[in-house]
């Protein structure tokens, strides 16, 4: 289920040279989990743009995106007070039904934002997170600090060794992680499956990012194969089960 509805850009703020933080005012009850994405309509654009939720409350909700293209670059420069229509509630989202004590995170670039709500939820628990982003370099960093004032331990990966561990979120977790019992992941799909294939045994969600159509299952434009055939990405997923994904 899904929900339209008009929002109030509230702040639009860069958080490095080509991600921002943009929160807006509105209905949030059609946001359910962690894991979630909205579908934003831009004028002058056929397609929607699906961004994952970041954070929410019950009046407000967080989206952190990259600027990619002439839609990303119009949102960046849209200022508060300015409305933007919204599909919401949008995606099957991460699910914290398990019996995980000793949970890891995994982001990689803009597959980190849909991992704080995931963070804060865990934490409001009372369980262990531990945390590894990975980028490129240290100037593409963002949300580590936002993670660690949640009590998460934060480890980070640069490809090229400008900050935290060099390598990959895969160096970071079999340099400096300890022992967990399950991950969730979201990040580019050769991270994904790297991060599976460096975790046998271990279950785990994976969040996919991948480009839509429709954004609500209509057009089968973002399917994903399965041990039970194909998922839509936008409907069934974006987060899917480690065990089901046929690489």
């Amino acid at each position: 289920m899904y929900k339209k509805g008009i929002y109030e850009i509230l702040r639009n703020e860069p958080l490095t040279d080509a991600v921002w933080r943009m929160v807006l005012g509105g209905d949030t009850e059609w946001i359910t989990r962690p894991g979630q994405f909205v579908n934003i309509a831009l004028e002058g654009h056929y397609l929607r743009r699906p961004i994952s939720v970041c954070d929410w409350d019950g009046r407000t909700l967080t989206l952190i995106y990259k600027v990619v293209g002439d839609g990303t670059a119009r949102m960046s420069r849209m200022q508060p007070g300015q409305r933007l229509d919204l599909l919401t509630g949008l995606g099957n989202g991460f699910s914290t039904r398990n019996e995980a004590s000793r949970p890891l995170l995994v982001g990689g670039g803009v597959g980190v934002p849909p991992l704080y709500a995931l963070a804060r939820e865990l934490r409001g628990r009372g369980l262990p997170v531990e945390v590894v982003l990975g980028f490129n370099t240290a100037r593409e960093l963002f949300y580590a600090d936002e993670f660690r004032a949640l009590g998460c331990n934060v480890h980070i990966a640069t490809a090229d060794g400008s900050l935290g561990v060099k390598g990959f979120v895969t160096t970071a977790i079999a340099a400096e992680v300890p022992a967990f019992d399950y991950f969730y992941a979201c990040g580019p799909l050769p991270m994904l499956r790297a991060l599976c294939e460096a975790t046998p045994g271990v279950s785990g969600q994976l969040s996919f990012e991948e480009r839509m159509g429709c954004g609500f299952g209509g057009c089968m434009g973002c399917s994903c194969k399965t041990l039970t055939g194909n998922k839509r990405i936008c409907k069934e997923g974006p987060v899917l089960l480690k065990e089901e994904i046929l690489w």
